[in-house]
Order: C-alpha cells, then sequence, then structure tokens
C-alpha cells in the first residue's frame, strides 16, 4: 500500500504514520499556559467590564452633582432673645460666625483639627484610601464606627452640597464632589470653609463663632488646650459639651492633644504645658444663660406675627427682669422641694407684670429640662375664688357698696347646692367681709343678683378671652384661665382701671440692627371707673391684711385674691401692689388632687417671696382710688349711684 503524502504542514498523519511516544511533561505545560492564558483572559474582560459598568455607575451619580462653585447653605434663621437689660436669654436656630482667614489663626488651632480629623489631609487628593482602610480596620477591632473614613475635603462635600443621610448613592456623590473640590480650590482654602462651616455643638458653625460661645473670645486667641477642645467637640457635639459634662470634655481633650503630639503639631513639651492648663481653660467655659426658658420659647413663638415670616436671623428685645426672673424660678423650686411631696404638688407657675402688662417674670413650671410645658401660657385651669373679683365688680357696678349686707347661708339651686370652703356659714354680712373671707354663697348671691352674663362680660372686658359659659357657677370659678391672662385680668386695679394685655416684645431687630419692629404703645383703655377700682381695692386689700391672703403681706400695700379649685386641684394667689401685678398657681399637670392646698397656703407663700423680690428698691406707693383725699369722693359716687 503506498504510503501517503505527508501534509503541507510537514507533519505526520495517517494509519501508516509511525506512533511516538509523547511527553507528559510538555503536554502539562502546554495545558497549564492555555489554562492561564484563559484565566488572564476572562479576568481581564471581567476587569473591563467592572471599570466599564464602574464608569457607568460613576457618571450616573456624576448627573447631578452640583458645580462645586454654586455652594448654597442652608439654615435655620438664628433668634436671639434678650432681656429688658440687653442681656442674653436664649439662641434660637443656627449661629454663624463671620468667616476667619487661615492665615491669621495661629498653628495650632488648624492644627488640633487636622490631628483628629484628618491627618492625612495635605497628602491626599480628597479621599484617603489609607485612611478609609486604617478606619475600616479600627472598626472591625471595636465591632463598632469607632472612627469614620471620610477625609475634611469630604466633609466639606457633605456640609455643602449634600444630605446627611447615610446611604450608598450619597457616599459615592461625597467621593465624587471630594475630587472636584481638591480641583478647584487649594487645600487651605478647602480647609478654611470646612473651619467656617463646621457644626461645634450648641447650635454654633464654625471656629469663630465656637470661640465666642465657649470662651468669649477670637478664634485668633484660642490657647492650646482651648484649641483642642473645641477640635474634640467634632466626633460628638452634644456628648464632649464642656457646659453638659466638663469632665468627659476634658478626657476627649487630653486625647486630642495625644493626637496633636503624635502627628507632630505639638512638642511633647508643649502638649504638657497644655495640659497644665486645663483647669484655667473649663473655668473659662461660658456656662449659657440658665434662666428664662420657657419666657423665651413664648417670645419666639409670636415673632411671625411682628415680623411675618422669619427668614433671617433676629434679635428680639423684651421686657424680662433678669434678676427677678432668676429669682422667681429659685423660690418656685425652693418652695415645692421643701414641701411638694408632703403636700402632694408636684408643680407650680409664676407671673410677673408691670402694670402696664409688661412681663417682667414667668415662671412656666419647676424644670424647663424635664417638661418644656409652659403652665403660665398653656394650661387652662379652674381658678377657683380667684375669680370672685370680677363678680364683685359686676356688683359694685350694679349698686352694691362695701358695707351692704349679703347672706351667707346655705343655697339650692336646682340640684346644685354650693357650699363655703369651711362648711360653715356667718349669715347676714357685708360684701367686703364676704369677699376677703372669700364665702361662696355669698358670691353666688351676688352672682344671681348681678346675673351670670354681666359677670362674662366683666372679665371679658378685663381682659379674659376665654369662651366662658354664663352660669352662676362661674362665680366660684368653673370657667378655665391661664395664669397669664389671669394676671393681666387684675392689671386694671392696680393702674387706676386700664386694660393691659400683657406682653413681652419691645422691639425686633435683624442682625444688622435694622429696626423690624418697636412697641409704640398698648391696652384698650379703660375698662373701670376710677371709683369701682378704689372700692375694689379697698375690698382686696382686706383680703391681705385680714382675710385668706395673710401669708402673702410682706410690708408693702397690697391687695389680692386667693382661689382653690373643687377636690384641691388648682391652688392660686392673684395680688398686685401699685407697681406690680403677680400670680402664682401650684398644682399637678394630670389634674391630680392636692393634700389640702388652698391659696392662701404655699401660693400665697410664693406670691410673698416673689413680691419681695420685685420690689428690691422700691418705696411703698398707695393702691389707686384709696388715696384719703379719694374717699369722700366715692362715698357721694356710691350713693348718686345707687340713687
Amino acid at each position: 500500500m503506498a504510503k501517503r503524502r505527508k501534509s503541507e504542514d510537514d507533519g505526520e498523519t495517517g494509519d501508516d504514520a509511525p506512533v511516538r511516544k509523547k511527553s507528559s511533561k510538555g503536554v502539562k505545560s502546554r495545558r497549564g499556559l492555555a489554562l492561564a492564558g484563559l484565566l488572564f483572559t476572562n479576568a481581564l474582560a471581567a476587569l473591563i467590564l467592572l471599570g466599564a459598568v464602574g464608569a457607568g455607575v460613576l457618571g450616573f451619580f456624576a448627573l447631578d452633582l452640583p458645580a462645586v462653585d454654586e455652594a448654597v447653605l442652608t439654615r435655620r434663621p438664628n433668634i436671639k432673645v434678650v432681656d429688658a437689660n440687653s442681656w442674653e436669654i436664649a439662641n434660637f436656630g443656627d449661629i454663624y460666625g463671620p468667616a476667619i482667614d487661615l492665615r491669621k489663626l495661629p498653628p495650632h488651632v488648624p492644627g488640633a483639627v487636622i490631628a483628629v480629623e484628618d491627618r492625612r489631609f495635605y497628602e491626599h487628593h480628597g479621599v484617603d484610601p489609607r485612611g478609609l482602610a486604617r478606619a475600616m480596620w479600627v472598626n472591625l477591632q471595636a465591632g463598632e464606627v469607632a472612627q469614620g473614613g471620610s477625609t475634611i475635603t469630604q466633609q466639606v462635600a457633605k456640609n455643602l452640597f449634600l444630605t446627611p443621610d447615610r446611604t450608598l448613592s450619597r457616599k459615592v456623590k461625597e467621593a465624587l464632589l471630594a475630587l472636584k473640590l481638591e480641583q478647584r480650590f487649594t487645600k487651605d482654602e478647602i480647609l478654611a470653609l470646612y473651619l467656617n462651616r463646621v457644626y461645634f455643638g450648641s447650635g454654633t458653625y464654625g471656629i469663630e463663632a465656637a470661640a465666642d460661645r465657649y470662651f468669649g473670645k477670637k478664634a485668633k486667641d484660642l490657647t492650646v488646650y482651648q484649641a483642642a477642645m473645641l477640635a474634640g467637640l467634632l466626633k460628638a457635639p452634644s456628648r464632649y459639651n464642656p457646659v453638659r459634662d466638663p469632665d468627659l470634655a476634658k478626657t476627649r481633650t487630653e486625647v486630642v492633644l495625644s493626637t496633636m503630639v503624635d502627628t507632630g503639631v505639638l512638642t511633647p513639651e508643649q502638649g504638657q504645658a497644655a495640659l497644665k492648663n486645663a483647669s484655667r481653660a473649663l473655668q473659662s467655659v461660658i456656662n449659657p444663660t440658665v434662666y428664662g426658658r420657657y419666657f423665651a420659647d413664648w417670645v419666639v413663638s409670636q415673632a411671625e406675627d411682628y415680623v411675618g415670616s422669619v427668614d433671617r436671623d433676629l434679635v428680639i428685645y423684651t421686657t424680662l427682669d433678669g434678676r427677678l426672673q432668676n429669682a422667681s424660678e429659685k423660690i418656685l423650686v425652693k418652695h415645692l422641694d421643701k414641701s411638694g411631696e408632703k403636700l402632694k404638688v408636684e408643680q407650680g407657675a409664676i407671673v410677673v407684670l408691670n402694670t402696664d402688662g409688661a412681663v417682667r417674670a414667668m415662671v412656666g413650671g419647676k424644670d424647663y429640662g424635664e417638661s418644656q410645658f409652659n403652665r403660665a401660657t398653656q394650661a387652662l385651669r379652674q381658678p377657683g375664688s380667684a375669680f370672685k373679683p370680677f363678680v364683685y365688680v359686676a356688683a359694685v357696678e350694679a349698686g352694691y357698696r362695701p358695707d351692704d349686707m349679703v347672706t351667707d347661708a346655705p343655697i339650692k339651686i336646682g340640684k346644685w347646692k354650693p357650699q363655703n370652703f369651711t362648711k360653715t356659714y356667718e349669715g347676714p354680712v357685708t360684701v367686703e367681709h364676704a369677699l376677703f373671707k372669700s364665702l361662696n354663697t355669698a358670691a353666688v348671691r351676688l352672682a344671681q343678683f348681678v346675673g351670670p352674663r354681666a359677670i362674662v362680660d366683666t372679665a371679658h372686658r378685663l381682659g379674659i378671652s376665654e369662651d366662658l359659659k354664663p352660669e352662676l357657677s362661674l362665680a366660684l370659678g368653673s370657667g378655665e384661665v391661664t395664669l397669664l391672662e389671669l394676671s393681666g385680668a387684675y392689671a386694671p386695679f392696680a393702674n387706676g382701671g386700664f386694660g393691659a394685655t400683657p406682653y413681652a416684645i419691645t422691639m425686633i431687630t435683624d442682625r444688622d440692627g435694622k429696626i423690624l419692629y418697636k412697641r409704640g404703645g398698648g391696652g384698650f383703655g379703660r375698662v373701670l371707673e376710677p371709683q369701682v377700682v378704689g372700692i375694689m381695692n379697698h375690698m382686696m386689700t382686706q383680703v391681705i391684711t385680714q382675710g385668706t391672703g395673710t401669708a402673702a403681706a410682706f410690708g408693702f400695700p397690697a391687695a389680692g385674691k386667693t382661689g382653690t379649685s373643687s377636690d384641691f386641684r388648682d391652688a392660686w394667689m392673684m395680688g398686685f401692689t401699685a407697681d406690680f401685678v403677680a400670680g402664682v398657681w401650684v398644682g399637678n399637670d394630670e389634674g391630680a388632687s392636692m393634700k389640702g392646698v388652698t391659696g392662701g397656703g404655699l401660693p400665697a407663700l410664693i406670691w410673698r417671696d416673689v413680691m419681695t423680690e420685685a420690689h428690691v428698691g422700691h418705696q411703698p406707693h398707695v393702691l389707686p382710688g384709696m388715696e384719703p383725699e379719694n374717699e369722700d369722693f366715692i362715698g357721694r359716687f356710691l350713693s348718686v349711684f345707687k340713687s
């Protein structure tokens, strides 16, 4: 059989080709190379695909990235509330200091921030893979998020352009924006942006605002220890706040100083020297105003009524007497701490007004930190016998004189059987005796004479705005009022008969001092004739000199009325001098009964102490209508009025 020809590649094929033994080593080598080539090809393809997908994802996220030249910072307008002496009471919203020039700061100020927030700030290009890896390792070891991987540039990107949401989308955009920021700005410009915008706690943004808030100085004047303390706040502004927790702030500051030494910002000697100034630095921390928070909340709630929508920083000037406010808060706490548990009373409220209605002190509760509910302005409570002056005004205007007789005896009106507090009765008594002894049945009989509608009209005319039902039970304070409004309704007795709406705001300006509102007067004219004022003051003076409110006497001519609602749920002392009107309420938020507390007890004692403080530096003045020369005139007025 003929031999087959060699193929074109000179290889031997066919059945007649001689059989050769192949090397197993060569086969394996060739197979290995083939497999490696296949793997490389697949890996390369995967990388190309992954890169394409990654580029597509990044491109997608980059589609709606904002321009780094168009940073718009949104924030809540800051509202500063000051008292009558221009002392700051409270700050609401965000506080931004003026922009600082990085070159004017001592090196330890930016150095402290860089040491704890981004020690490789001047080395990376906006995103720091090494820092991110270190943070991941620390967090894995700690089992929690103990360290963040964001650079200062990323934080600037987030603060200026993005929301704080912790999402993958936001993190990717943050990284992309950081890279763009690094291309557009220098490192020092980025650091300046950060220092001017970062949050330092207590509502402050930026190093200048923080230096002023915590130490009352410029950022350029911060000591090494103070700079380290502020840098330490950045990790957890509330937790490491030196006002809230000085010990924790001190511990955190020591960590910052140690880091500053490790990173070369400070020498070990400088770090030790800074630690020696710890006590002095902590003592220099400014404690914020701790009084008047209920008042400040009430004032801010009215801002839009005066200037419209609050779209800029405001300064609100008020009538508050800081000294009296501080004293009033301490007086309430003192009395409740002393007697509250024994008498089963947990809360109280105080209002002090000038006779024109200007609020000089307002205490909305025992502890603002525990409850921000303002019991002076928000709580509607039954005033009990503290409402009776409106009944007696209506009776006097209807012709009754203080020495006229009224019967104090059991009375039944339908199914209602009003009783005296003592469950005893005195028979025929004078009108003035019935008032200063707070005899209920006598007040009901006067209410029957004038009619419930006249009582409602009188209360509204003097300043009560609540919807009062014209029922005879109103004579005993069955309606509901706020302490502030009831105090304002007593003002006409103190000022000679003029209506006085309680007010607190005297002026509102913007941050630049432009006046947006200025009080130009107030009140709503005469609501009581001078003779009626004189008669009422004559009768209510005896409440304090010989009636139910003797515990309130403090050495100045004063008048008022006590009040206690049914089942001892509310107890009041309302009163005035020629200079001030003051109201005190005590009770429990849920309406639980107190243990026998009446208006002439705990409230009268609180009222006495508050009014004593209010009259420091004042001289005694006779109450309106009680001047000696007015007595004959009042007598002649009454005789004509009754005829």
